[in-house]
């Protein structure tokens, strides 16, 4: 259970709460957004566990994608989360350091940028002296990132009230559409929830998975489902609407306003410390995507990308093409605009891998499974209607983003069957 969560909790929590009641500007549908945004994320995770726990190899989705639909697909996941997923989180959680840094120092936003790549290119080089560094800094940061959802949960439940809101009808602001403004809600969650996908690798070191996994996974994002929404009630009830919607400082205005200047500015540091840890861990393993599909040659300039530094073992190229990849998104995206991309391009992979369940359970149902997923087939059909409601509504609202996203994902189609055709000849030499 201290691995799911561990795992999940970054730093979303404290800044999607504003792209959530940017949407729908109610206190009551933020919070319903946030139990939803978990309740999907539970049926995901026992659901993927399945995949995990019957094809145990390293790689992760990435693998049980290629089990399930061929090699192209797998390529393509791991093409995404090279190009899309792990620069597109650096850079927006790098972005919000720097937004929060500049608040927290009262210095000119016109410095929020080049505090953000300072802050990228700093974590790139601590991951460039070797993996003990990387992880030594994921270990202080981890203490950090629980401190102050502690301090503001426990203390800002007991704070009085300063803000009232009503629990029920489930009500959206004046001239929001309900729709738009529900989907637009739970999309902007999914962030905070993003890390559940990894949760089934743990399978393997088990004793008993069938019985403890759906356990772990359970009782972990309920426990986290139960923290956010806590925390977004701290907020609800701390903040008016109109100081938390679009501000990406809410969680600091907040912690301010509970407890001084000076508490406010500890807590503070807090957060920063562990958006910087979230940087570290998706610095950490995203560099070995591209060095893993290296080693198989399935990438182009794969002698390149499965280099290792002399000295610590650290594949340097791989790391520098992933901070370069990022840097790009730092001076041409927004924190909102990569988290939500990065959300769609992740949920497209997510449902193939709910569709993979029925499929091998319909294909291959010798296949040894230690571990089933509890309710099937109504838990993995939840997933799936979620993740394909996320997609569509997604498409429709932001039509130029999902584009994007699809077509930065597509195009490794044409270079994993260029290299194909361009890798057999070296191979039957």
């Amino acid at each position: 259970m201290a691995t799911v969560m561990g795992t999940v909790i970054g730093g979303g929590v404290f800044f999607k709460t504003a792209s959530v009641v940017a949407a729908n500007h109610s206190a009551n549908m933020t919070l319903l957004a946030w139990v939803l945004g978990g309740l999907l994320t539970i049926c995901a995770g026992l659901t993927s566990a399945e995949l995990a726990a019957a094809i145990p190899r390293t790689g992760g989705a990435m693998r049980y994608l290629e089990y399930a639909y061929g090699k192209p697909v797998g390529f393509l996941m791991g093409w995404a989360q090279i190009l899309v997923y792990y620069p597109a989180n650096i850079a927006a959680l790098s972005i919000i350091f720097g937004v929060q840094f500049v608040a927290l120092f009262q210095l000119p936003v016109a410095w929020k940028l080049p505090v953000a790549i300072l802050c990228g290119l700093s974590i790139t080089g601590l991951n460039f002296l070797g993996a003990k560094v990387g992880g030594r800094v994921q270990s202080v940061a981890l203490v950090f990132k629980l401190i102050p959802i502690a301090v503001i949960v426990i203390l800002g439940l007991f704070a009085p009230a300063t803000t009232h809101f009503a629990w029920w009808p489930i009500a959206t602001g004046q001239h929001i559409g309900w729709g738009h403004a529900f989907s637009s809600s739970l999309l902007a969650t999914m962030f905070a929830y993003d890390g559940w996908i990894s949760i089934g690798n743990i399978a393997g070191e088990m004793k008993h998975p069938e019985r403890d996994l759906p356990r772990a996974i359970v009782l972990g994002l309920a426990g986290i489902t139960i923290i956010y929404t806590l925390v977004n009630l701290v907020f609800l009830r701390t903040l008016p609407i109109s100081a938390i919607a679009g501000n990406q400082n809410a969680a600091a205005d907040a912690a301010m306003q509970l407890f001084g200047q000076l508490g406010g500015k500890l807590v503070t540091i807090g957060i920063l410390i562990s958006v910087y840890g979230a940087i570290n861990g998706y610095t950490l393993t995203g560099m070995r995507v591209p060095f893993a599909m290296a080693e198989e040659d399935s990438l182009p300039f794969s002698r390149y990308f499965r280099r290792l530094s002399r000295r610590t073992y650290v594949p340097f190229f791989a790391g520098s093409v992933q901070f370069g990849i990022a840097l790009i998104m730092m001076i041409l995206g927004s924190f909102d605009l990569l988290t939500d991309m990065l959300v769609f391009v992740m949920w497209v992979f997510n449902c193939l891998l709910f569709v993979a369940v029925f499929k091998l359970r319909h294909r291959e149902p010798e296949l040894v499974r230690p571990y089933r997923v509890p309710g099937y087939p109504v838990v993995p059909l939840v997933a799936l209607l979620g993740g394909l409601f996320i997609l569509v509504t997604t498409l429709v609202t932001e039509p130029g983003l999902a584009t994007t996203g699809l077509a930065l994902t597509l195009l490794g189609l044409p270079v994993y069957f260029w290299h194909q055709n361009h890798r057999q000849p070296t191979q039957k030499s």
